[in-house]
């Protein structure tokens, strides 16, 4: 087996336990695996920002003045320099298969921040032209790794990317999303990267709109 992201071929160790009980294959080595920063420790409750004490951040408190509608964010991962180049290779050069760098991480701190199995799963959509650029959305494949039923519940309206905008840009824009199948349950919404929670947050208010009861959020990074 080699490792899914730099390819060095991984040579397991054999003893009696794996012999009688075959241990699951890993797909990326222990030094790759240990350039991946797992969130830990105090974060803001509402958004999952490393904080010095676990309170709500400034951030967050203006997103209470203006809507209610995101209950909070959990991420998986901090945004360093390593994983900026997993995410850049993962999702703009189409490498779909990388997910599975952090598939078992996925599963375990979903898991742990959301026991109830009641939610439905809601990908953030690409705009079609997105998608034909990239092959695949990362949000429903970071979906896909969890044990949920996924509905696709939203469609794009622009196709502007927010990886080109700056910060105000992103706070200033208008929804781009709207509902094509409402959800009367309540409902996770999951994509790759938390910034300013713009993206959401308009999501949120979109499902909201059309009589979800909660709205809460998965991102496998927190930028």
């Amino acid at each position: 087996m080699h490792c899914l992201w730099c390819d060095e071929e991984q040579v397991p160790e054999v003893v009696w336990t794996t012999v009688l009980a075959p241990r699951k294959e890993k797909v990326v080595c222990e030094a790759c695996a240990s350039q991946f920063s797992v969130l830990q420790g105090s974060q803001c409750p509402r958004c999952a920002r490393p904080m010095e004490k676990a309170e709500i951040c400034s951030d967050c408190i203006r997103w209470q003045e203006q809507s209610a509608a995101l209950k909070r964010n959990v991420s998986v991962y901090e945004y360093n320099n390593w994983m900026k180049d997993v995410i850049a290779k993962w999702k703009y050069r189409g490498d779909y298969v990388l997910v599975g760098l952090f598939k078992d991480q996925i599963v375990s701190s979903f898991t742990h921040a959301f026991p109830s199995k009641e939610a439905f799963l809601v990908p953030i959509p690409l705009s079609e032209e997105r998608l034909a650029e990239r092959g695949f959305n990362q949000a429903l494949a970071i979906a896909e790794c969890l044990d949920l039923p996924i509905e696709q519940a939203l469609s794009r309206i622009n196709s502007e990317k927010q990886s080109k905008k700056t910060r105000a840009d992103r706070m200033r824009s208008t929804n781009p999303f709207q509902v094509i199948l409402p959800i009367k349950q309540p409902v996770i919404l999951v994509d790759d990267i938390y910034t300013t929670g713009r993206t959401l947050q308009f999501a949120a208010e979109a499902l909201v709109r059309e009589g979800c009861p909660r709205v809460e959020a998965f991102t496998l990074v927190r930028g």
